[in-house]
Order: structure tokens, then C-alpha cells, then sequence
């Protein structure tokens, strides 16, 4: 029997029976995982044929409360990808590393955590990758105020909203 999208998921709902894949194109698909969940979750689509992960990202879900982690999964014999997400209480942002399913969990879990503040527990290197000595809220959350941060450390320039409008016009 050839591998197909619909035995990949069938196996991996034979383990995790109640949950919904979506289907967003042709080859790429996502599901919501409960964030306790997600490790056994993560580890059972490696196991069936999702070896591949070529990304983790959050995104700052302010009105909810919540970060939602997405990892990026890709199954090389269905030629699919598939998108798993949880949540996560932004005032607790902790969630287990996937190191020991991807290795390479590392540096994402580090962007992650240098640039929202979600800690991965059990990832023991958790060292800024740029922003060696940043002691402020970490900025790509949606709270961090970064016209405050640019005006307070860059007092030379305006950095309001109407600095990009008082610019002068290009010379024809």
C-alpha cells in the first residue's frame, strides 16, 4: 500500500483519536494540539513518517492571553506538510522542549525564547542568540512598547508614528 496523506493521518488518529487535521492546500494540513499533549503528539508523527522539522515560530495571540507555538513538520514519503500548534498562558510561558525529537528544536527554542520569553523546559541552553544584553521585555511580544524603547535609547531622532510621514520627498 503506497503512503498516502489520509493512512499517514489515520495512523496517527489510531494513537490520538480526537483530533481534527485540516486541510489548507493540497500538501499542507494543520492541527491543534492540547499543549500537554503535544510532546506524545510530536513524538508519534516522527514516528509515522513526519521526520522532518523545519521550523518553530510563535505568534502573540495579546487578546487571548496566549502564545501559540507552531511547529512546522514534513513528511518526506507523503510529500506533505503539516503545521502543529498549541497554546500557551503568556503570564506562565513554559512548554517542554522537542530537542530530544529534533535536535535542531535548539536554536528555535532559543530565537523563541530571547524574543517572547517562552521557556522550554529541558532545553539547557536558553542563552540570548543577539540580544546579548537586553534587559527589557522581550520585543516581538505585542505589549513591548517600541516606539517608548527607540525614543528612551535613541533620543536624537522622533520615532512617533509621524516620522515616517515628515520624511521629504525624493528629488525628481
Amino acid at each position: 500500500m503506497s503512503f498516502t496523506n489520509e493512512n499517514a493521518f489515520r495512523e496517527v488518529k489510531t494513537v490520538f483519536n480526537d483530533i481534527e487535521f485540516e486541510k489548507i492546500s493540497e500538501r499542507k494540513y494543520a492541527v491543534n494540539i492540547e499543549k500537554e499533549k503535544a510532546v506524545a503528539f510530536l513524538e508519534t508523527l516522527k514516528r509515522k513518517s513526519f521526520s522532518h522539522m523545519s521550523l518553530i515560530t510563535c505568534i502573540d495571540r495579546i487578546a487571548e492571553g496566549e502564545f501559540e507555538i507552531v511547529y512546522t513538520l514534513f513528511s518526506w514519503e507523503a510529500g506533505i506538510v503539516l503545521l502543529v500548534k498549541t497554546r500557551i498562558d503568556r503570564r506562565e510561558s513554559v512548554i517542554p522542549t522537542v530537542m530530544e525529537i529534533w535536535p535542531t528544536a535548539r536554536f528555535y527554542e532559543r530565537d523563541i525564547h530571547e524574543f517572547f520569553g517562552v521557556k522550554f523546559e529541558g532545553n539547557p541552553d536558553l542563552r540570548p542568540l543577539i540580544l546579548e544584553n537586553w534587559k527589557e521585555m522581550p520585543p516581538m511580544r505585542k505589549d513591548f512598547d517600541s516606539e517608548k524603547y527607540s525614543n528612551e535609547h535613541f533620543p536624537s531622532r522622533d520615532y512617533s508614528v509621524d516620522f515616517l510621514s515628515e520624511r521629504s520627498e525624493p528629488d525628481e
